[in-house]
C-alpha cells in the first residue's frame, strides 16, 4: 500500500523541505511547481504555473493517472506554494500584480482542493489537505494587502472544507498551518525592501540577525510529526510557534 503526498512548490524552500521529509518517511512524493530540480530520485516533478488556472486540472489529472485507489493507504495534498507579491501600499499596485498574487495564493489552492476532493471521492484511503497559511492571515501588515488577504481567505477555505466534509463517511480531513518565519527566498525579498515601501522591514531584518528564523527542514519535520500524530484534523488552524 502506498502513501502519497502532492505538494505545490515542492522544488524549493519549505516545499522542498516537506518533499524530502515525507519521502524520508516512506511517501511517494509529487511536486507541482514552476521549476524543476536538476536531479532528484525522490520527487516526481510536474511543471505547472499556478497563476494559469487552465493548466492546474490537466497537471493533477496526469498525477492521478499514475495512482491506484485500491493500493493507496494515505493521500495528502499540501497547498504550500505562495507568493508575497509586490510589497507596496495598495494604491501603488496595478491590477495585474493584484490578480497574480490572489490567483497563486488563493484561487489555485481552491481549484486544487476542489479537484483533489473530486478525484478521491469513494477512495478508502485516508485523505487530507494541509494548507500552508501564515500569521499574516490574522495580523495585518502595511504593504502586504494581497498576501494578508489571500492567507485569510485560505484559512476560511479550510473552515469551509471541514464543514462540508465532516459528515461525509471517510471525508477529507483539512487543516491550516502557520509555519512561522522560515528562512526562504521570501524572507530575503522582505529584508531587501526599502523602508519607504515596507515600514516594518527592520523587524524582519532583526529576526534574521538574531537567528530567529526557522529552517525549512525544521518546519517540515514539525509538520510531518504533527501529521503522523493525528493532530492535523477538524479544520484546525495551527501556529507552530505556539506548540
Amino acid at each position: 500500500m502506498e502513501k502519497i503526498v502532492i505538494i505545490t512548490g515542492g522544488s524549493k524552500g519549505l516545499g522542498l523541505g516537506l518533499a524530502n521529509e515525507y519521502h524520508k518517511n516512506g511517501y511517494r512524493v509529487f511536486s507541482i511547481a514552476r521549476t524543476k530540480l536538476k536531479k532528484t530520485y525522490s520527487i516526481e516533478q510536474f511543471t505547472c504555473d499556478l497563476s494559469a488556472p487552465e493548466t492546474i486540472e490537466s497537471t493533477l489529472l496526469e498525477i492521478f493517472k499514475q495512482l491506484n485507489a485500491e493500493q493507496t493507504e494515505i493521500i495528502t495534498l499540501i497547498n504550500n506554494a505562495g507568493d508575497l507579491g509586490e510589497i507596496n501600499s495598495l494604491d501603488q499596485l496595478n491590477a495585474t500584480a493584484i490578480s497574480y498574487t490572489i490567483q497563486v495564493n488563493l484561487a489555485a489552492p481552491l481549484v486544487l482542493s476542489s479537484l483533489f476532493i473530486k478525484f478521491t471521492k469513494g477512495w478508502a484511503a485516508k485523505k487530507k489537505i494541509i494548507n500552508i497559511s501564515s500569521g499574516a492571515a490574522v495580523n495585518p501588515y502595511g504593504s502586504w494587502a494581497m498576501y494578508c488577504a489571500s492567507k485569510a481567505g485560505l484559512d476560511m477555505v479550510t473552515k469551509v472544507i471541514y464543514k462540508e466534509q465532516k459528515s461525509i463517511k471517510n471525508g477529507v480531513k483539512v487543516v491550516s498551518i502557520y509555519p512561522g518565519i522560515v528562512d526562504t527566498n521570501m524572507q530575503t525579498k522582505i529584508r531587501n525592501t526599502s523602508k519607504d515601501q515596507f515600514k516594518s522591514v527592520n523587524r524582519f531584518i532583526n529576526f534574521f540577525e538574531k537567528g530567529e528564523l526557522f529552517t525549512p527542514e525544521k518546519v517540515a519535520e514539525i509538520i510531518y510529526n504533527l501529521d503522523r500524530s493525528g493532530a492535523l484534523k477538524k479544520g484546525k488552524i495551527i501556529d507552530i510557534r505556539k506548540l
